[in-house]
């Protein structure tokens, strides 16, 4: 089916059903221009709340689309590929997260957002890789179970060392494989290139660094800073919002393997058909709902 009669009728559906279409940064251009809205999974997500359309179609993975679920259970939340999923979020269990409560008492569970519905709602709070550091400041414990992300929770501790950390073992398996040669291989052919960082990469590749931060930190960074090139490390969906928005600018990827396969699984057809067949529509249970949310909301205050 050509492409531009796929986005036609997109476009025609989105206006017949009141709906609004969210793509992560992560996703495939083509995706990311038929969207309303590009971002970071939390904020879409906030702003899904926000926003009047009663319909939404959040091109991303599982735990996003839940999580705009929780934040707009009123709303009809739509999933264009049902296995997108994340991996990360998927190495912690309930069970998990109930030994640590019993081993550590005394300690706050924080949950990055990058994780199940069931874990949010057995967290004391969560975060995102943006406002971790200033969520665990926030809190009146001297003790942190931080999951599921060993990396995000590592880069916290570093900033926060005033605070007993536990780290669940978890990683996301695209950040975790970059290594300190992928970043000597890339500036050696980049002189003078800044290296802007995704905290959920391993610690020897963010001591390397010019600058860490979240998806939206690092596009905000590239856009805001004079220099003539830039080395990327995380995904590479974002080098379409970052090259469209800086011309000028030499943009690379850290590694040509800065792919999440999760992320590259929604195309135009499966938000159309999405459109077209109501699908996969999230649901929740109410009290779940409910559970997870608190965590959400103190979040919110908290940043």
């Amino acid at each position: 089916m050509d492409i531009q009669l796929i986005q036609q009728d997109i476009f025609r559906l989105k206006k017949e059903k009141n709906a609004v279409i969210l793509a992560h940064y992560y996703q495939v251009p083509e995706v990311q221009d038929i969207a309303d809205h590009v971002g970071d999974s939390f904020a879409l997500s906030k702003l899904a709340a926000e926003l009047p359309e009663p319909l939404i179609v959040f091109c991303g993975v599982s735990f996003m689309a839940e999580t705009a679920k929780i934040l707009s259970p009123e709303k009809t939340v739509l999933l264009p590929v049902a296995d997108a999923g994340c991996p990360m979020a998927d190495m912690v269990t309930a069970k998990d997260v109930l030994d640590l409560k019993r081993r550590h008492p005394d300690a706050a569970v924080v949950s990055y957002v990058n994780s199940s519905t069931e874990i949010k709602a057995l967290s004391d709070i969560c975060c995102t890789s943006s406002n971790a550091v200033k969520v665990i400041r926030s809190l009146p414990h001297k003790k942190i179970i931080f999951l599921p992300d060993e990396n995000l929770g590592s880069y916290a501790a570093e900033q926060i060392p005033e605070k007993e950390f536990v780290l669940f073992k978890g990683f996301c398996p695209v950040h975790e494989e970059v290594q300190p040669i992928d970043v000597k291989l890339t500036r050696d052919k980049n002189p003078g290139a800044l290296f802007a960082v995704h905290p959920e990469c391993r610690a020897d590749v963010r001591k390397e660094a010019d600058f860490i931060g979240s998806t939206g930190q690092i596009i905000d960074f590239i856009k805001r800073t004079d220099h003539p090139n830039f080395i990327v490390g995380t995904e590479m969906g974002i080098l379409h919002p970052i090259i469209s928005q800086n011309p000028t600018k030499k943009i690379v990827s850290l590694t040509p393997n800065f792919i999440c396969p999760n992320m590259k699984k929604t195309r135009l057809i499966n938000v159309l058909e999405s459109l077209q067949q109501m699908k996969q529509m999230i649901e929740l249970d109410d009290t779940i709902i409910e559970m997870s949310r608190k965590p959400l909301f103190k979040m919110l205050e908290a940043s």
